[in-house]
Parts: C-alpha cells; structure tokens; sequence
C-alpha cells in the first residue's frame, strides 16, 4: 500500500518524525492509504520555505504575469487530462456520487483557468488628488500579501483546494496547504501535479495531518502573512484567536444553518426539486446547505408529502456506483448525524422518514444514513439551531412573509438562504432582508467560480471565488508621486 509524503520546497519528504496517518473509504471501513502524519515542525519547515521563495528568491512573485498565467493554466489542462482519476479519487476518499466528483474536477479545472485569465487584468486606479503639495500623480496597486496558509475541509476536498490555491497562486504569494486529513488524496495528486508543470520549489507546500498537530502553527506563526479557513464555526475561531499574535489576514467560511423559504404561489414540483438537492447534494455536507425548510403552512402537508415521497425513492450506496446518496466521510461523522436524529426525536419533532443507519448489502460496513425529514419542528430544538452536516432536513411553517423573515433570520448563522415564489417583487424583497451572504430565488446551490463565496455572523468573514477571491490574497498599496523637481507646496511658501 502506497505511503504519501509532504511536498515541501520542491520535494516529496515523509514527516519528519516518521508517523504515518490511515486513510479510510467511508463506503466499507478499508484502509485506502498511508500518509505522512505531520507535526509542528514539518509545518515549520514548509512556512519556511514559502518564505524563502517569497522574500528570498521571489521566482514566482516576480515571475512576468504571462508566464504564471501560463503554469496555471497548464494546471488546469492537467486536471482534465486525470479528471476520471481524480473523480474516482475523492469518489473513494470522501464518499460521494462519481458524477458529483466527476463535477468538482471539472469546476476545480475551471476554477484555475478562470484565475489564470485574470492575471494581467487591470487593477488598482488613478486618482485626481488636491495640489496643496504642487502637482501630483497618485495611483494604487495590488502586489500579493506573502506567506498564505491555507486550510480546507474534507467535504470537497478537490474543489475547495482549486478555490483557495488558485487565487492565492494567481495574486503571486507562496503557499502552504494543509488538507483535512480525512481526505488528503487528491490534493496529493494536485501537487503531483504542481510539480509536473513546474511551478518554483517553495511556491506550493503541502502538509498532510490534523489541524492540531500541523495546522494550528500555520495560524499562530508570525512567520505566516495571511491564514484562510473553510469548516466548522468553533474551529474558525480558535483559528482567529491564535491569529492575532502577528495581525496577520484573516479568511474564514465557516458553518450555516440556512433557511430555504417556500411560499404557497411557487411552483412545487420545482421546489421539491431544488430542496433535494439543497440539503440531499453531497450526502447534505454542505455548508450551504439549505437544511432548514421553512413551508407556508396552507401547502405544507403536500410540500412535505412530496419530498418524502421523493426521499424514500432515493437510491443509497458505495460512491463508485453513482447512487443519489454515498456515505458519509467518517465513522465520527456517522455518530454526530445519528445522535442528531435522536436528540430531534426526543425534543419531540416528528420524523417524517429515514431517521436511521443504511446498512443493506454491501453497505453494511459503510458511513450511510437514509435521507431524513422532520417537521413539526420547533425554533429551540437543536436539530434547528445547530449545524448537522447530514441528509437531514427540517421543516417549520409561516402564516406571513414578514414571519417567514424573522423565522429565516433567527439563527447565529449567516452563509447562505432561497426563496420560492411566483411574485418577483416578493422574492426580491425577502432576500433584501436575509442576513446571509450567499442567496438565490426559485433554484438552491448552484455555484459559480466567478461570483464570491461567504458569509455573515457567526459563517465567517472574507469571500472564496471571483474577483474578491483573488482580492483577498492582495494587499493595496498607494503610490505617490511628486510631478515638479525640488520642494513644492505648503513648505515652500
């Protein structure tokens, strides 16, 4: 069974003191790998030599942006030239659907060609300033913040590597990269891939382990210019807490409970639809997830009918042959949504269906749960308040919009809400007053690689994806410039 290693400085090196970590398919419990088990001082190592290829050498900041854009967009070649691998990859290591990894290698493909193309591309301005100094020029510049550390979770583990690496390469830092340690294949592979296209040794570190062994020194290092994180809420914070020590740049997406609001005009075959694949995509381990339905009560009864109807029809089994529903990533993670459903149960919400482990056939020793629906929920249950990060979903009901509203925004997340409804005028007014940052009308999740991504309230701060993705990996700088030899101005007179 093959062993993986860190890729630090240009080279592939075990950990340093020699610990290797299991990988596990989640689809039956067997061991998929090995890889370095990293600690503190194989993070040390790789921030050092971003920072060598950042302030010493500079071969990549300094690099002409034709020919960065050039190495980026050769990665993104690569990744279509191994798309059915790095499917099958993360189909095996995180659990999902092959059609839904075979979709996050092509958004992840295109998600480096989209920052390649805009290097290059105007930034910064001109600005007319005053002439209390005598004549002036002033303008503005976007030159890379440095050392990043970048952090991201084990529910897209392709994806959300593209969604950071490409924007922080694009802007010209040097990285270092630390993958949940549950799913670290493919970004081993994308490294792999680093490699082949050339980019210069220290540009892009991989580190592999937990976040307390080897990510933690990425937020705590003064040596770190920048950190970013995507995953849980409790974990961003301790993130940002150990990040102040050098004030360094701070992204976070973090957690969502986020409401998806049904009005009884909307179309409901259409949002039966959509609300499958709000909460039921990728086994419901989205942060996104739009897990909690809030139904007008006059179409509740059949709204809910529906989707049971339509949950009960799911198909549930091993990644590899494309059922609607995979496993979930980890054993943990089994026992975090199963006591979830029971904890519902008991406050007293009404299980509509699922509610249980799947464990038929070949599933047996697998991490699934079958699609799950409660209504009669109540604003204090926990399975309403907190973060499930499952196929589980929750209904309430509302008389009014304004009600609808105010149920939409009672919860301490922010990250992401729908609206259904036939009246535009409605739908308009309601995602106006939703304190998320994310939203979308008569459709639920889909993504864009050039529209930011990220939240408010306790979902974290920053934006992933767009223009603002590579803003964030940019500091601002102002330069003036004096247009008339010798002393001029307020002094000289």
């Amino acid at each position: 069974m093959q062993t993986h290693q860190n890729y630090i400085n240009g080279a592939w090196q075990p950990a340093l003191a020699g610990g290797t970590r299991e990988v596990i398919n989640p689809a039956n419990g067997q061991v998929l790998a090995r890889v370095a088990d990293s600690q503190v001082e194989d993070t040390k190592q790789a921030i050092a030599a971003a920072r060598e290829a950042f302030y010493g050498h500079g071969t990549w900041r300094r690099m002409s942006g034709p020919r960065r854009a050039e190495l980026l967009f050769a990665v993104a070649d690569a990744i279509k030239a191994r798309a059915d691998e790095l499917a099958r990859i993360d189909c095996l290591d995180n659990g999902k659907p092959l059609r839904e990894a075979r979709s996050d290698v092509d958004d992840a493909a295109a998600c480096f060609r989209y920052y390649a193309g805009l290097i290059g591309k105007p930034q910064g301005g001109i600005y007319e300033v005053g002439d209390g100094f005598g004549p002036m020029h002033a303008y503005s510049l976007h030159e890379p913040i440095g050392v990043c550390g970048l952090i991201t979770p084990w529910n897209y583990p392709l994806l959300m590597a593209a969604g950071k690496l490409a924007p922080a390469l694009a802007a010209g830092n040097s990285v270092v990269f630390k993958p949940s340690e549950l799913t670290p294949l493919s970004a081993i592979a994308l490294f792999e891939i680093f490699e082949q296209v050339g980019l210069p040794p220290g540009t892009a570190n991989l580190v592999l382990g937990t976040g307390p062994a080897a990510g933690q020194e990425l937020a705590q290092s003064h040596d770190v210019d920048m950190i970013t994180f995507t995953g849980s809420t409790r974990t961003g914070q301790t993130i940002a807490t150990a990040a102040v020590g050098n004030l360094k740049k701070v992204g976070l997406e973090l957690g969502g409970k986020s409401p998806n609001i049904v009005f009884a005009d909307a179309d409901l075959e259409g949002a039966v639809e959509w609300a499958m694949i709000g909460v039921f995509f990728n086994q419901g381990q989205v942060c996104s997830a739009g897990s909690r339905l809030l139904v007008e009560r006059r179409i509740a009864d059949r709204f809910v009918a529906r989707l049971a109807e339509r949950a009960n029809a799911m198909t549930i089994g091993p990644g590899l042959e494309n059922p609607d529903l995979g496993a979930l990533v980890s054993q943990a993670q089994l026992d975090k949504v199963l006591g979830y459903i029971e904890t519902a149960k008991a406050q007293g919400a009404r299980l509509v269906c699922g509610g249980s482990r799947y464990t038929e056939g070949d599933c047996a020793k697998g991490f699934f749960v079958r699609p799950t629906i409660f209504d009669q929920c109540r604003p204090d249950m926990d399975i309403v308040r907190e973060e499930v990060f499952g196929p589980v979903v929750t209904v309430q009901t509302f008389d009014s919009e304004a009600a609808a509203i105010a149920m939409a925004n009672d919860t301490i997340y922010g990250l992401a809400g729908g609206v259904f409804t036939a009246d535009g005028a409605r739908a308009l007014r309601v995602m106006k007053e939703l304190r998320a940052g994310i939203t979308w009308i008569n459709c639920y999740n889909p993504t864009f690689n050039e529209a930011p991504w990220g939240g408010y309230k306790m979902s974290g701060y920053g934006r992933d994806l767009g223009i603002y993705g590579l803003q964030e990996y940019q500091q601002v700088k102002q330069v003036n410039i004096n247009l008339r030899p010798g002393v001029v101005g307020w002094y000289a007179r």
